[in-house]
C-alpha cells in the first residue's frame, strides 16, 4: 500500500536531502557534518553530491529546491537538527494541505485527489510561522547596516500561513521595527500585529500563493542603484493619495505582471517612498536584503 509516508520516503526525501547536502557543502560544511545533520552515512552524502539521486517531476523538484534552500538557511543560521526535522515535516505537510502534492501523490498511489485532500484538512501549526519569523528577525537585527535602511514610518517584517484568510493569519512585528542609537529593536512577532504589510500578503495569496513573507525598507537613489546592481526583478507602484485598502491592493496587483523580488512604492502626497522586499519565507527575504546591502 502506497501511503503518503511511503510516497514521501521514496519520491521526495532523497531529492530533498540531496539538495540540502549540496547547499551545505557549497557553504563550507564538511561531508561528515552534513551526514550527521541529515541522519545518513557520509557515503550517502558523497553519492548525493555526485548527483546520484532520483529527480521528481519538474514542478515538485522546484518546490523541493525552494524548501532545501529554506532548511539549509535555517541550519546555517544555527537551527538545531531537531527543529530542522520539524521544519521539513511542516513544509511537506503544507504542500499536502494546500493540495499541491495531492495531484502527484494521487498518480503515484492510484487514489483520487479528493481522498488525498481529505487526509490533510487541518490548519498548519502557527508555531512554525512564529518560530521561523522570529529566527529570521533575529538575524536581521544582528545586521549592523540594517538600521540605516529603516524608513521614517519604520519597518515591518511579516510571514503568513499558507492561504491566509485575513490579517489574523499573518505574523508580524508589534509596533514595527525601530532604530535607536544605530541599533535596530523589535518585539517578538505575533499574529494580527500588522494591518498594512499583512494585508499585502493576504491579497497576494490569491495571485502568488508561494510568496508569504515581506519586509519594507526606505527608498532612495542608493537603494535603487543597489536593486539594479543585484539584478532583482523590481516592480513600481504609486500609492500617494490612496486609502490604505487601495494601496494594499495596488501593491499586490503588481504581481500579476511578474513574480517580483521587490516592489518600489514611489509614494506621493503624504506617503513616504518605500521598498517592499518579498520572498517565499523570511529567510529568503533576509538573504535578499543581505545581497542588497552588499551592493550599497
Amino acid at each position: 500500500m502506497r501511503t503518503p509516508s511511503v510516497y514521501i520516503a521514496e519520491e521526495l526525501m532523497p531529492f530533498l536531502r540531496a539538495k540540502i547536502a549540496e547547499r551545505l557543502y557549497r557553504e563550507g560544511m564538511k561531508q561528515s557534518q552534513i551526514a550527521e545533520y541529515l541522519g545518513i552515512t557520509q557515503a550517502m552524502v558523497s553519492k548525493y553530491l555526485a548527483g546520484k539521486y532520483k529527480v521528481p517531476p519538474a514542478e515538485v523538484a522546484e518546490r523541493l529546491e525552494d524548501m532545501a534552500d529554506d532548511v539549509s538557511s535555517f541550519i546555517l543560521f544555527g537551527g538545531s537538527r531537531e527543529d530542522a526535522i520539524l521544519l521539513v515535516a511542516k513544509h511537506i505537510f503544507d504542500l499536502f494541505q494546500t493540495g499541491f502534492l495531492c495531484r502527484f501523490y494521487s498518480e503515484y498511489a492510484g487514489v483520487s485527489e479528493e481522498a488525498c485532500r481529505s487526509l490533510f484538512e487541518v490548519q498548519p501549526l502557527r508555531s512554525e510561522v512564529l518560530e521561523v519569523l522570529n529566527m529570521a528577525l533575529n538575524e536581521l537585527l544582528r545586521d549592523e547596516k540594517f538600521p540605516a535602511l529603516i524608513p521614517e514610518v519604520r519597518s515591518n517584517f511579516a510571514y503568513s500561513l499558507p492561504s491566509p484568510r485575513g490579517i489574523e493569519d499573518v505574523a508580524a512585528i508589534p509596533g514595527r521595527i525601530t532604530a535607536a542609537k544605530g541599533k535596530a529593536f523589535a518585539l517578538p512577532p505575533e499574529f494580527g500585529a500588522s494591518g498594512f504589510t499583512a494585508g499585502i500578503l493576504v491579497k497576494l495569496a490569491a495571485i502568488r500563493p508561494e510568496i508569504r513573507s515581506v519586509l519594507n525598507i526606505r527608498y532612495g537613489r542608493d537603494i535603487e542603484s543597489a536593486l539594479t546592481a543585484v539584478g532583482f526583478k523590481v516592480g513600481k507602484v504609486k500609492t500617494g493619495g490612496l486609502s490604505e485598502e487601495e494601496a494594499v491592493r495596488v501593491i499586490a496587483e503588481a504581481f500579476r505582471q511578474d513574480a517580483y523580488d521587490a516592489v518600489v512604492d514611489v509614494g506621493g502626497l503624504g506617503v513616504e517612498p518605500l521598498v517592499y522586499i518579498f520572498g517565499e519565507t523570511p529567510f529568503d527575504v533576509v538573504e535578499k536584503l543581505k545581497r542588497l546591502v552588499e551592493n550599497l
